[in-house]
């Protein structure tokens, strides 16, 4: 896992990504060119590493994650696979398409606290349909344990792939 990192957050606009594929925006916002996203700084997530179909991002549980039980909302590794999911998806678009979720199902394996510490989601694209892309997606604690994972699917929005 990556060290402790400082990120700016913020929403691309057309020029920030005009002309770039999905795989380039993403490894711009990895190499620090690009802001992170703001739900990034909200939720304590970060996107750590792109390839063609993979995405990885990796959290830092707190305590603003937590339920009444005292341990991270199973709403967090929701979002982290659909983030993950997403980004693999979306590593594998060309200049000028999007996508938006249609279907992210989750399984929880393992509770997540405070103690837990930092965590890494991997997604995998599973199938890369020219207007429906599907991932895998884990949610793994530091000594590689399964703490959640699931599936998220994508509908591509514009551009032709």
């Amino acid at each position: 896992m990556t060290s402790v990192q400082t990120y700016r957050y913020g929403a691309l606009g057309p020029a920030d990504i005009a002309g770039r594929t999905g795989r380039e925006i993403l490894q711009a916002i990895v190499d620090g060119r690009l802001p992170q996203a703001p739900i990034s700084e909200t939720l304590s997530f970060w996107i750590v590493e792109v390839a063609e179909g993979f995405a990885a991002f990796e959290g830092e549980p707190g305590r603003h994650l937590l339920n009444p039980m005292g341990t991270v909302h199973g709403g967090w590794s929701l979002t982290l696979i659909d983030s993950v999911g997403g980004c693999a998806g979306h590593s594998l678009l060309p200049a000028g398409a999007g996508y938006v979720t249609i279907e992210t199902k989750v399984n929880f394996s393992r509770p997540i606290g405070l103690d837990t510490g930092r965590v890494r989601a991997e997604a995998r694209v599973v199938s890369p349909g020219r207007q429906i892309i599907s991932s895998e997606a884990k949610v793994l604690s530091k000594d590689g344990k399964v703490l959640a994972h699931g599936t998220s699917t994508i509908m591509v929005m514009g551009g032709a792939k």
